[in-house]
């Protein structure tokens, strides 16, 4: 996960003699402190679209076409501010300090103990009462060689929720001509501190608020997975998927075994796993691929990051009114978190999330968009 700071920067300088505008900015309310929130839009040469807000980096629509032509939002989400300031689900949102679940809250490193916000039970999630997506970064759009879109930054400080060092992070979200959206998280610490980055967005392939997902044909390049306990906290274990109903070494249904009486998704409530890649961490390597039946849209996710969570968004019931008044119910999406795994700061036998002075943390992951 340390790659140079300075090279992935040149990569973003603009074409030389480009005189193309940059993304479209407008506004898109304030924060309750009065401070402004700016939506960002970029589109492509074949009309994919995306919008990011600077509030929590979060990517608050994503049009794709599927095999007709025909353009959808495919994440879920509000359609106004107000709704991302309470936004439980996490939608569309980065993710951090560290994503996911830190168990009791609390680990050790380099012989002190830490404590962070517990809001999760008696555990940390996806870093604490005020991670990283209710924050607000700075926005600087782009227009480049590789295509379009927004740096994001942010400074968190040391002690903030709990976590040691002040940890400078950058977050680029490139849309290109290839259908192709790159995430590269870039940080570095004064500190030793654990991270943990993610991007949190709900997918539909058929369009959000478009019914549920159970259809839509997932594979994942994962023959293990990190086993949880009844508050969705790895035990350490790492178990082969065959055999059970976590095994999408083959193209299969969302929904084909999700009832099934198994404890994990009894624990879960469905699937709510982090599944070991099989490529080594730091080679970008296609990790998930899921195809829409009926309109043809197929995504997939490629990363350098060991794992990736593939969420069955078990937990939307309805409650929550998403944009244009459709109210979200269990399992109308899926998430593909690429990540370390929950919890590796209290596994030693995990892949290490601990970033060290004088080191850069560097990971990218690539949202691909076609047709079958």
């Amino acid at each position: 996960m340390i790659a140079s700071f300075a090279i992935f920067l040149a990569m973003l300088l603009p074409a030389s003699g480009s005189q193309e505008p940059d993304p479209h900015k407008e506004s898109f309310g304030s924060t309750p402190d009065g401070k402004p929130v700016d939506v960002y839009t970029f589109t492509n040469a074949h009309r994919i679209e995306v919008r990011v807000i600077n509030y929590g980096g979060i990517i608050t629509a994503l049009r794709v076409p599927d095999r007709n032509g025909k353009l959808d939002d495919i994440v879920l989400g509000f359609d106004n501010l107000a709704g991302y300031l309470n936004n439980k689900p996490y939608f569309g949102a980065i993710i951090g300090r560290y994503a996911n679940r830190i168990a009791n809250g609390k680990f050790s490193l380099d012989g002190r103990d830490y404590t962070l916000a517990k809001n999760n039970g008696p555990n940390s999630l996806h870093g604490g009462s005020r991670g990283f997506n209710n924050v607000l970064w700075r926005a600087d759009p782009f227009r480049n060689r590789q295509g379009r879109g927004v740096i994001l930054s942010y400074l968190s400080k040391d002690g903030e929720e709990g976590y040691p060092g002040n940890l400078d992070v950058k977050v680029t979200y490139t849309l290109s001509d290839a259908n192709e959206l790159l995430v590269d998280y870039l940080a570095t610490a004064d500190k030793a501190t654990p991270i943990n980055l993610t991007q949190h967005t709900y997918f539909n392939l058929g369009g959000e608020g478009n019914g549920d997902v159970l259809a839509e044909e997932l594979r994942l390049n994962a023959d293990r997975f990190t086993p949880i306990d009844k508050d969705l906290i790895p035990t350490g274990e790492i178990r082969l998927v065959k055999g059970t109903p976590l095994d999408f070494t083959q193209s299969t249904r969302i929904g084909a075994r999700i009832n099934d009486p198994y404890d994990q998704l009894l624990f879960a409530h469905g699937y709510d796993h982090n599944f070991v890649l099989k490529a080594a961490e730091g080679r970008l390597q296609l990790a998930a691929r899921v195809h829409e039946p009926n309109r043809g849209r197929v995504l997939e996710v490629s990363t350098t990051q060991p794992g990736i969570q593939f969420y069955s968004a078990n937990f939307l019931d309805g409650t929550l009114v998403g944009k244009h008044g459709h109210r979200y119910k269990q399992r109308e999406a899926f998430c593909l978190e690429t990540q370390h795994f929950p919890d590796s700061p209290n596994h030693a036998n995990f892949p290490s999330t601990i970033l060290r002075p004088g080191k850069t943390f560097h990971s990218r992951t690539v949202f691909k968009f076609s047709v079958q």
